[in-house]
């Protein structure tokens, strides 16, 4: 999930909470002289002289067609892929090929992953097809050089990736992760 998704779920629960904690204040401190638990909020005598004299209708029905939508693009921003699915390649013939995003994730995880000291290896294709880049995650050995493994990932891996597109810059995000373990006894 993006940041930027992350960020506006965050405010959007904090928002809808906020407004519901304010609601049920209201309703609390209106609820001594409403007349019981069992009597109406609003008696209907005064829901329709409040909703015929007041032309106040339109801005409740703007205000849920603005909740609706609003609520329908937190949900297709929710179901987004955050993957790219191909990559446009110059043959160098004036054509262009389409190389599949999965392809080329899975190329760059065997080569980042047969590195000295890497365990493991995972990355993901994200940006436009004429602008891709690559978040990848290192998992490394213990007694890997994080130093070490940068340079190689950042000279030879990534340099073959750029060579076989034909990109001439590929923007990518390593993130290193060494697992804990258990420090060796010698006895």
């Amino acid at each position: 999930m993006s940041p930027v998704l992350r960020t506006v779920n965050r405010i959007l629960l904090g928002l809808v909470g906020l407004v519901l904690l304010a609601a049920g204040a209201g309703l609390l401190a209106a609820a001594p002289p409403l007349g019981g638990r069992h009597a109406p909020l609003l008696a209907a005598q005064t829901r329709r002289e409040h909703w015929q004299a007041g032309g106040w209708w339109w801005a409740v029905a703007a205000g849920l067609a603005l909740c609706v939508l609003l609520a329908l693009w937190w949900l297709l921003a929710q179901l987004r892929r955050p993957r790219l699915p191909a990559v446009v390649v110059d043959t160098g013939d004036g054509e262009f090929a389409v190389l599949r995003g999965r392809a080329l994730e899975e190329a760059v995880a065997a080569e980042a992953g047969a590195l000295a000291g890497v365990a493991r290896c995972r990355v993901a294709l994200r940006g436009r097809r004429g602008a891709p880049s690559l978040r990848l995650a290192l998992e490394l050995e213990p007694y890997a050089v994080p130093a070490d493994a940068l340079a190689a990932l950042a000279g030879p891996v990534l340099g073959h990736v750029r060579t076989s597109t034909g990109l001439a810059g590929l923007p990518a995000e390593a993130r290193l992760r060494v697992p804990r373990h258990r420090a060796s006894r010698v006895t």
